[in-house]
């Protein structure tokens, strides 16, 4: 049995961040670290299968009866006992119509045939259906265009489904195909972990909110929103605790609020070198927070640790930093804390780049990139061109990551690159 790492463990073995480039963190090893150190939730409620789209199941679903539940007919066509042509019969007597939900009235008639529509049950006597293209009707008999192997187009009970068998495991996130899928069973109702609260609030003397005239140095807080948006798709519980100004009095009680509701607590800004001390100070002084500089463009700096019970992520205050480093770091983490021990990486597509890109080795990027088909019908991708921390609009444009690895220096036209979608990303 593995035993977790304490954060003092992990503070011994981590790299502080500091001015020292050569210090930094690969991105990978953040990754690692920060999981190692998740206490994801235990507590467990029922409800609606209506409600249960992006929950996590808390317990195993199982099959209450086999699916199908009866031999059942794969298309339209007609049923027949596959032995009867054995006897050199190649033309069957229609005896009957069986539709789905309307079995077979009366007994099959051995040496003739049913017609049969898609989903209907087999009837007792036949386990063979020919499709009706394959036949030529015959006034109230149909020849065969060609023989069919026995058991051709009949579904099989529980060919699907076993009664009792584990259709989905706990931990499993619950997708619209999985409600229909449970629907299927007759189940109603799900366990599920309940829902991960999550706060989150802005720093900085320079943030102005939304409606408010800007005076000299301030910009709009556009991470909130962002971070809304986020969190809304991830379907969690949300606080947002507003844009908090560089006072260490307001800053402690939004951060003792926060870890007193909270599971997960997000700030953006305020833990960068030469940044106001005053987040840091408090960090250290109400938790075990460590602050890394991690190897990757945009996003360097990363806070991260517990306050209370809650884990708390301190992201960048540049507006894609805060997306990068919360769809590289956080969104992974919440999935766990959320319930499943094991989420599946974002997948990573390779594609031709058609544009040049200038990258120095030894970090981690992650270029804002337009995914499209090219005239031949192959994937490609390009950059949307500015590539600064600061040009929010190069999220709205762009449709994916380009991820270059740490080993990987100028990438020229044509060259393959690796691309994370955004959509595998949420």
């Amino acid at each position: 049995m593995t035993t977790k790492k304490s954060l003092i463990e992990l503070a011994n073995n981590t790299t502080p961040c500091d001015d020292y480039d050569p210090n930094s963190m690969p991105v990978d090893q953040a990754r690692q670290y920060i999981k190692s150190f998740l206490d994801p939730v235990e507590h467990k409620e029922s409800i609606n299968l209506h409600k249960a789209l992006g929950r996590v199941l808390a317990q195993d679903i199982r099959a209450t009866h086999n699916v199908p539940n009866h031999d059942n007919s794969a298309m339209d066509g007609y049923a027949f006992n596959a032995g009867d042509l054995n006897e050199g019969l190649t033309r069957l007597k229609v005896t009957g119509a069986i539709f789905a939900g309307n079995p077979l009235t009366g007994s099959f008639v051995k040496g003739a045939c049913v017609r049969i529509m898609t989903g209907a049950a087999i009837p007792i006597g036949a386990d063979t259906v020919i499709a009706q293209e394959r036949v030529e009707t015959l006034d109230d008999s149909i020849q065969f265009k060609d023989i069919p192997t026995r058991g051709a187009n009949v579904r099989l009970t529980g060919e699907d489904l076993q009664a009792g068998q584990v259709v989905l495991n706990i931990g499993h996130r619950i997708s619209p195909a999985d409600l229909g899928l449970i629907a299927s069973l007759g189940i109603g109702e799900v366990m599920v972990y309940r829902k991960l609260r999550v706060s989150f609030f802005s720093t900085g003397d320079e943030l102005a909110s939304i409606g408010s005239t800007l005076e000299t140095g301030q910009v709009y807080d556009s991470n909130r929103y962002t971070l809304f948006g986020i969190l809304s798709r991830m379907g969690v519980e949300i606080q947002d605790l507003g844009a908090i100004p560089d006072d260490p009095l307001l800053l402690e009680k939004t951060l003792i609020k926060a870890a007193e509701s909270s599971d997960v607590i997000l700030t953006s800004g305020g833990v960068s070198v030469g940044e106001a001390d005053y987040m840091k100070q408090l960090l250290q002084k109400l938790g075990q927070v460590l602050f890394w500089k991690i190897a990757m463009k945009p996003g360097r700096p990363l806070a991260f640790g517990k306050i209370g019970n809650a884990h708390y992520f301190g992201l960048p205050g540049n507006p894609v930093a805060v997306m990068v480093t919360f769809y590289q770091f956080v969104r992974q983490a919440m999935l766990v804390l959320m319930g499943q021990p094991n989420p599946a990486p974002t997948p990573m597509l390779n594609v031709i780049c058609t544009t040049p890109i200038r990258k120095l080795k030894g970090r981690t990027e992650f270029q804002r990139g337009i995914l499209f088909a090219s005239e031949d019908g192959n994937w490609e991708v390009k950059t949307t061109g500015n590539q600064s921390s600061g040009v929010l609009s190069s999220m709205s444009q762009a449709n994916c990551f380009i991820v270059l690895n740490d080993d990987i220096g100028n990438v020229e036209a044509g060259a393959t690159v690796k691309v994370q979608l955004f959509d595998g990303v949420i």
